[in-house]
């Protein structure tokens, strides 16, 4: 963990002393997705990481719920777009009494919950509205031609001569308005309106919202924020951390905070970041539901922030999982396995069992997706010792499989018993084969095993007319209806085995 112990080493020599205060944040513009969850992730393994040392330390998510609508998502009403430029804070949810804010603010609460993140939310509405900013207001605005050259020189762009760094909240939208005077003793300011008529605003209770790169350092500068992880899309050159950096040295006299660069998370073959106005990727409750909090938190801790990660829900779940399970089973960890395992399970529900995704998978569905059955089917293999030491993490771990198998799962491990089979499908050959593995069977031993079941159907290689690729075939198309799926010994031993011989005789 060099990249946690780097960043808690450079935290603790520039603040020896006192509380240190961790910030991530974001606008609720529309459903968080596992990106999202990336940050928030990271700044819980620091204030882990700060406590193991000793030190105090808290974690806020900042919510820009007083930034403007600025486009309707893909799961919102088009009629929304009355609402565009609106405070996010002050626009009715889609559903139910809440704002359009806490709507998607609420599913990123329960991500944090479930994936066991401490943190405190602080809302932009309630600080604005409190007067909270109303000093780093009346900073802003007596130094506009030196906020105007910091970010003319750092981000290379030209400012018009009437650009001001406020957005006035006019009739329930927020406007870019030209900035004539301020009061700072009546807590008032005077702009001209679209028309160029002068009009008055307070300053003081929420009516005006600084601009994004002048917003971030203010609140770094009023909050006491030490460290805070970002994306790259805020690191590159000239972009938001580097005029805030400078913004807040030179207009609010502070240091601004250690920058912690992290990458994206995108989809498997995706080279674009997930998007959440646009719905792409995967939701931050889609994957709470299929991928546990404990192999999640390992998926993001596992690597350095500044690497690109790539999910794959599909066919890379399985071997997530089952390497997250290989780790939490080897016996003799090393010093960084030890604390990446304490970091991933802190303050979450033990669900990754010790019996391998991928046979849990074929198990589950071999046992008609029944759990207590599945149970029984497990308890006849190898894995038997597993079910009786971890019985209730096992029925946890079945039902992030459920929801897998109904969203993601590739169709070429997802299969379901068939409920009757037409004899007329298969060929004479086929149904000789079929007679002779179910008279096998039953002259075998009343509970054959998964390696019995391998080398039985093995003998029938030389004594049909089938190849031994056709022989598998069959058997899936009599039980699954496919022409591949699990392992076939092993899967023809979970089966009961009077239901099994009834099917390859093709009664029932």
């Amino acid at each position: 963990m060099q990249w946690l112990d780097k960043i808690v080493n450079e935290l603790i020599t520039r603040y020896p002393e006192g509380e240190i205060l961790i910030e991530s944040g974001g606008s609720p513009s529309g459903e968080y997705h596992l990106g999202h969850m990336r940050e928030l992730v990271i700044c819980d393994a620091i204030l882990l990481e700060l406590r193991n040392r000793g030190r105090k330390a808290k974690h806020i998510y900042f919510v820009d719920d007083l930034d403007a609508l600025r486009k309707i998502p893909v799961n919102i009403p088009a009629e929304y777009e009355k609402y565009l430029g609106q405070p996010l804070s002050d626009i009715p949810s889609p559903e139910g009494d809440k704002s359009y804010a806490d709507y998607f603010i609420e599913g990123l609460k329960a991500g944090c919950v479930s994936l066991g993140v401490e943190v405190d939310f602080v809302y932009a509405h309630e600080k604005y509205r409190s007067g909270f900013f109303t000093e780093a207001i009346e900073k802003s605005l007596e130094n506009i031609e030196q906020i105007k050259n910091i970010l003319e020189s750092v981000s290379n762009r030209k400012l018009g001569n009437e650009w001001s760094p406020i957005q006035v909240n006019e009739g329930g939208y927020l406007k870019k308005r030209r900035y004539l005077s301020i009061d700072e003793s009546a807590k008032i300011l005077k702009y001209e309106d679209k028309e160029a008529k002068e009009q008055s605003i307070p300053y003081d209770s929420g009516d005006i919202k600084l601009d994004w790169r002048i917003d971030w350092p203010a609140r770094w500068w009023l909050l006491g924020v030490a460290v805070e992880p970002f994306g790259r899309d805020h690191a590159s050159s000239g972009g938001s951390y580097d005029t805030g950096e400078q913004i807040i040295k030179e207009i609010f006299g502070a240091k601004a905070p250690l920058a912690v660069k992290y990458d994206f998370i995108n989809l498997f073959g995706d080279t674009k970041k997930m998007s959440a106005s646009k719905g792409t990727g995967l939701s931050a409750s889609e994957a709470a539901g299929i991928i546990p909090s404990e192999a999640m938190r390992y998926f993001i801790l596992n690597a350095p922030p500044n690497k690109l990660l790539h999910f794959d829900p599909i066919g890379g779940l399985t071997r997530l999982i089952d390497e997250f399970a290989e780790l939490l089973a080897k016996p003799n960890k090393d010093e960084r396995e030890e604390r990446l395992l304490e970091l991933c399970t802190n303050g979450v529900e033990s669900v990754v069992s010790n019996v391998p995704f991928s046979h849990l998978v074929d198990s589950y569905q071999s046992a008609l997706k029944d759990p207590e059955k599945t149970l029984q089917t497990i308890a006849r293999t190898e894995h038997a010792v597993n079910v009786k030491a971890q019985r209730e993490t096992i029925l946890k771990e079945l039902k992030f499989i459920d929801k897998w198998l109904s969203s993601w799962a590739p169709e070429e491990v997802k299969f379901n018993i068939l409920d009757e089979v037409d004899g007329s499908k298969f060929s004479p050959a086929e149904k000789n084969y079929l007679k002779l593995l179910a008279e096998k069977i039953e002259s075998g031993p009343a509970e054959p095993d998964a390696e019995w079941f391998h080398k039985t159907i093995y003998e029938f290689k030389d004594k049909t007319e089938l190849e031994p690729k056709k022989l598998f075939q069959t058997l899936y198309k009599v039980l699954i209806g496919k022409d591949s799926g699990p392992r076939a010994g092993w899967f023809l031993s979970t089966l009961p085995r009077d239901w099994l011989i009834k099917r390859l005789k093709l009664e029932s």
